[in-house]
């Protein structure tokens, strides 16, 4: 099945504990690729950031249907963005699936790639 990460980046993007996120393709090697997002939450969101994850699991389920596995989700200080704000969801998929960063010249701070390798290592990602 073909299932459009654009349409559930619309869902957890309407969580209202969600400031930005996105959700973008990494490599399975049973289903071809799987979702997965990165998510980042409001500066006056105090919950449990595991009890956000879930409500997000389950609310794409809901409105896409059980077809969508969007099972990883990680909640991160910040998103990988150009000087003009586009968030850099090739790079983000390079990240997860170990592949060379081809970082583009137009990044904002590309600090935020070791600050990513971190926060998935401590997440087990």
């Amino acid at each position: 099945h073909r299932l459009s990460t654009g349409e559930m980046e619309e869902i957890v993007a309407a969580h209202p504990a969600v400031a930005e996120c996105a959700v973008f393709g990494v490599n399975d090697a049973l289903k071809g690729q799987n979702p997965m997002a990165m998510v980042v939450l409001k500066n006056d969101f105090h919950g449990s950031h595991k009890e956000v994850e879930q409500q997000l699991v389950q609310t794409v389920r809901n409105q896409i249907g059980a077809i969508a596995c969007l099972k990883n989700i990680m909640c991160v200080e910040r998103l990988p963005k150009t000087r003009s704000g586009k968030i850099l969801r090739k790079n983000l998929r390079q990240l997860i699936d170990g592949e060379e960063l081809q970082i583009p010249s137009t990044i904002d701070d590309p600090s935020i790639f070791e600050e990513l390798t971190l926060q998935l290592a401590e997440n087990k990602i």
